[in-house]
């Protein structure tokens, strides 16, 4: 009996599980980025101010919405993010803010209409939108 093709089957699944775990830490390392990063100064910013404006939510929670990381035209790694709230007694609300995060650099930026700011523009730093992060790269087809 030839063990070839079974060594071989072997081989490519266990390559895809180590993939799909690599996926997963940078899926965790991305939603632990995003909350110490953005979701926990957010918090303290707006239990710090006074405001007529909506009032903070009770709950957020941070979604990876990629499989996978993507990359800019420049290369460079990211993961897309979404952030939810619920307010008192209500139902979740999906993509209250949405960004990207650099896996390399861990740099945080959300999007504001068709612009991406530096994540710290929640906090009410007045930064300057940044052209060419958090869009992917087409593919290249074969």
């Amino acid at each position: 009996m030839n063990s070839r093709p079974i060594l071989s089957c072997l081989l490519v699944l266990s390559s895809l599980s180590s993939l799909a775990l690599a996926d997963e830490s940078v899926a965790k390392w991305a939603r632990e980025r995003v909350e110490s990063a953005l979701v926990a100064p957010l918090a303290q910013h707006e239990s710090a101010r006074f405001s007529r404006g909506r009032p903070p939510p009770r709950e957020r929670r941070v979604r990876v919405t990629d499989a996978a990381p993507l990359a800019d035209r420049s290369g460079r790694s990211f993961v897309r993010f979404a952030v939810d709230v619920r307010f008192s007694g209500g139902e979740w609300r999906e993509n209250d803010i949405v960004g990207c995060a650099y896996t390399r650099t861990g740099a945080l930026y959300v999007q504001r209409g068709d612009e991406w700011r530096p994540a710290d523009f929640l906090l009410g730093k007045n930064l300057e939108p940044v052209a060419g992060v958090c869009v992917a790269a087409p593919q290249a087809r074969s």
